[in-house]
């Protein structure tokens, strides 16, 4: 009896930010099985209660073979402060890292940053990347400029550009970021650019999409899931402006 051959889905989640219950109903939710490859779209630490959890389950799936992992701007604030001193700290800990530590550091422990075990820092500088492509897709944090091939995007656009009515790019493939949170917990879907940060680590939902079906599935921190299809959040991208609320992740 010949077997019966199950296409690979690529799964693109947002930013997760410590939200770890999320992230353990979302998986549940899609129902991994051993051919699909998520691609996570970064901010996997500060501001949620569990970033120490979150990396451990990253690490455990690319162990496994199945994650493509990105960096976001939080994992780049974090990799400073570990090397470019107290400023660089200070920015950090303002932006979300009081609360990373407190994930990897047990009350009234003093260790501060040498609490994150070099598994962890060795996950953020040599597994993470800045993008990945598919034939169809291209996957960043943040954004790009639809002039320059991938390679050459600098690093202001992969990992701090707001998703400000993006034009088209110029290698005509579909573009799937997160960073720009959206607050209202819906995705954006402009056609050519999807953005699906939306807001786990506040009143919203942890996002996966689906990248050839247009399947979503969603979860919060109270362990509640729904799902829907891309096409349901079309717009035309020329009108983004007037329709979503949207602050810097």
């Amino acid at each position: 009896m010949s077997r019966i051959y199950k296409p690979r889905r690529i799964l693109a989640i947002g930013d997760i930010h410590g939200c770890s219950v999320a992230f353990d109903t979302l998986m549940r939710a899609v129902k991994l099985q051993p051919h699909d490859r998520i691609i996570t779209l970064g901010d996997y630490v500060d501001r949620g209660p569990d970033s120490k959890g979150v990396i451990d389950r990253l690490i455990e799936l690319h162990d496994r073979g199945q994650l493509v992992a990105l960096r976001g701007n939080h994992e780049m604030m974090m990799l400073r402060a570990k090397s470019l001193g107290w400023n660089a700290w200070y920015h950090w800990q303002a932006s979300g890292g009081e609360e990373t530590l407190a994930s990897y550091c047990r009350p009234g422990d003093r260790g501060g940053i040498n609490c994150i075990p070099e598994e962890h820092w060795h996950f953020l500088e040599k597994i993470c990347r800045d993008w990945w492509e598919t034939r169809s897709h291209f996957f960043v944090h943040a954004s790009v400029y639809p002039n320059l091939p991938l390679q050459q995007q600098p690093e202001r656009m992969l990992f701090w550009q707001q998703f400000n009515n993006p034009a088209p790019h110029c290698s005509g493939k579909t573009m799937v970021c997160g960073h720009t949170t959206q607050k209202n917990g819906r995705p954006i879907n402009i056609g050519h650019a999807i953005c699906i940060d939306t807001w786990v680590c506040g009143q919203g939902w942890l996002t996966c999409l689906d990248v050839a079906s247009g399947r979503i599935w969603q979860a919060n921190q109270q362990g509640e899931k729904q799902t829907a299809w891309i096409h349901e959040f079309e717009m035309p991208y020329s009108h983004l402006g007037f329709r979503f609320q949207v602050h810097r992740g």
